[in-house]
């Protein structure tokens, strides 16, 4: 088992990745204080280890909320069920809920935590890579409006993230791959020798080696939490980690949410930012290339974008991102692999070759 922290002061929390931590009940009690517990999992993930959550929590009394499974149902409506449950069962402040699934539930369970009776504690037990990797680490809860994906939302920290492997074999492929997406993200950011070692590993990497699967786990985390310690509420260099959210929260809510998976509109995302770096004379040609092969040949992602979204309307939605500033879309943009910079001028002209290049990006 490899652990790491994350140094927030008194919300400093640490990250335990390793196999079968499901079993290890001595791992999870001390972060669950002296409350009750209630797990908050979904559909497709509570029957898979229901047996495993019994033997950690069975003698607690603990009881649980399960969620429709899908990024359509991170709404407000999913947040109300865990209230309902918490309210009628008049379960206090001492409560604990365990977060156990993918980013949706953990982003529902955590915006719950952080908002029934001004704050309850809460662990993540992520199940799907893309959670694993990103998600479940740096207190980012919340959930989408129509108009906008994570609008409502706060930053509210776990008590723990437990990161077991093991489960990452009951994923469908497709799941892996669209988390792969937030992993080349790490690497494209400020670690190009990271990127290089993925492009070398990418069989071994969708093969689920264990040791492959562990050092990339790690080495995203580690990321991620030396980046949320420096800026836990985005004021500066945290924004680096929206590397082709941009793009990718507006093509995900164009398309209506759930249709696409969210580690594949940012794949997407991420050879349109490559794309308008080069058309800015800031990525080289063959670099931006490199970009869209790992993502589309490597590790088989969707890259280009859905046809029917017009410019106009990704603008509409860019233009009322979270990442806004000023009246400005700031986007995180590369001037090199492993060169990832925060940038809100970009001309609209570029922009909008961008948005227009359909099968073209990168190439």
């Amino acid at each position: 088992m490899k652990t790491l922290r994350v140094d927030l002061g008194d919300r400093s929390y640490p990250i335990f990745i390793g196999s079968n931590l499901l079993c290890n009940r001595e791992l999870i009690m001390p972060y669950l204080g002296n409350g009750r517990v209630v797990v908050v999992s979904n559909e497709l993930v509570a029957p898979l280890y229901i047996d495993r959550i019994n033997r950690l929590f069975g003698d607690m009394g603990f009881t649980s909320v399960i969620l429709q499974d899908g990024e359509q149902f991170k709404t407000l409506d999913s947040v109300n069920q865990i209230y309902d449950h918490l309210i009628m069962g008049k379960y206090d402040r001492n409560t604990t809920l365990v977060a156990l699934g993918g980013g949706v539930v953990g982003d529902i369970a955590g915006f719950a935590a952080a908002t029934y009776q001004r704050g309850i504690k809460f662990i993540q037990i992520p199940t799907t890579l893309l959670a694993q990797v990103d998600s479940s680490v740096g207190g980012k809860t919340g959930v989408n409006h129509q108009f906008g994906k994570n609008m409502i939302g706060a930053f509210y920290q776990p008590q723990c993230v437990i990161a077991d492997t093991d489960v990452l074999t009951t994923l469908p492929e497709r799941e892996i791959r669209a988390g792969l997406a937030e992993v080349v993200k790490y690497g494209l950011i400020n670690n190009s020798r990271f990127f290089s070692w993925l492009d070398e590993r990418s069989e071994e990497i969708l093969g689920l080696d264990d040791q492959c699967v562990a050092e990339l786990i790690h080495v995203c985390c580690e990321e991620k939490a030396r980046i949320v310690s420096s800026d836990e509420k985005e004021a500066g260099v945290r924004a680096l980690l929206n590397l082709g959210h941009t793009f990718g929260h507006a093509i995900e809510t164009a398309t209506g949410y759930g249709k696409l998976l969210h580690g594949e509109t940012v794949a997407m995302g991420i050879v349109m930012a490559a794309d308008l770096s080069k058309r800015l004379g800031w990525l080289d040609s063959n670099d931006a290339f490199k970009v869209r092969q790992v993502l589309e040949e490597n590790f088989g992602l969707p890259v280009v974008p859905p046809r029917g979204i017009t410019i106009e309307r990704y603008f509409d939605l860019m233009s009322s991102d979270k990442k806004v500033e000023q009246g400005k879309i700031r986007f995180i943009l590369l001037k090199g692999i492993g060169q990832a910079v925060i940038e809100g001028g970009v001309e609209s002209e570029l922009i909008e070759m961008t948005l227009g290049a359909g099968d073209e990006l990168c190439v």
